[in-house]
């Protein structure tokens, strides 16, 4: 039986088979750090018995008084491990802190608005678009001038502070801003 623990600096040297995956976004070993430092109770890993990273989350909290909430920077699953239910444990203990200790008005997380099996399993998660965010995801300037080459969805779900639902809306995707007004 698999074990969801924090994530901890040494993980790093271990979840390679995680984030060799097309749709996983990997960033520099400072970046973890970071987060594992400033959100340690928001960033957690799903392991095997045999000590094999089955998965990842990394979240932190952020925004203004009324726009308080959540964030998923990175939630991602080795190919050999999805279907499992795993990414749903993450996200629970994701949501949970972030409503009881951070007392956040909602959780987000941008996704390629290509990846149409994470959408609809956010969806199921009960999460929904609130708006398209133009070229949010880059290119690294290689062979197209530097620009942004794909849009995202920012989805959101709200937390027990949002009881009237403020924090999302029906037509998100039909809302589309560029990825310069996205803070």
């Amino acid at each position: 039986m698999s074990v969801l623990r924090p994530f901890k600096a040494a993980d790093m040297f271990k979840f390679n088979n995680v984030n060799l995956d097309i749709w996983t976004e990997t960033y520099g070993i400072g970046f973890y750090l970071s987060y594992l430092a400033r959100w340690p109770d928001l960033c957690c890993v799903q392991e095997a018995p045999s000590g094999r990273m089955m998965g990842y989350v990394l979240g932190k909290a952020e925004g203004t008084s009324h726009e308080w909430h959540g964030h998923v920077t990175a939630l991602t699953v080795a190919p050999e491990y999805r279907r499992l239910g795993l990414a749903r444990k993450m996200m629970n203990l994701l949501e949970m802190v972030s409503d009881e200790s951070y007392k956040g008005f909602f959780v987000d997380l941008y996704v390629r608005c290509t990846n149409s099996l994470a959408i609809s399993m956010y969806e199921s998660f009960g999460y929904s678009v609130y708006r398209r965010v133009r070229e949010y995801y880059g290119s690294l300037g290689i062979g197209k001038g530097g620009r942004d080459e794909e849009d995202a969805f920012d989805m959101r779900k709200p937390l027990s502070r949002d009881p009237n639902r403020r924090s999302v809306r029906l037509n998100g995707r039909e809302m589309i801003v560029s990825a310069h007004d996205v803070p």
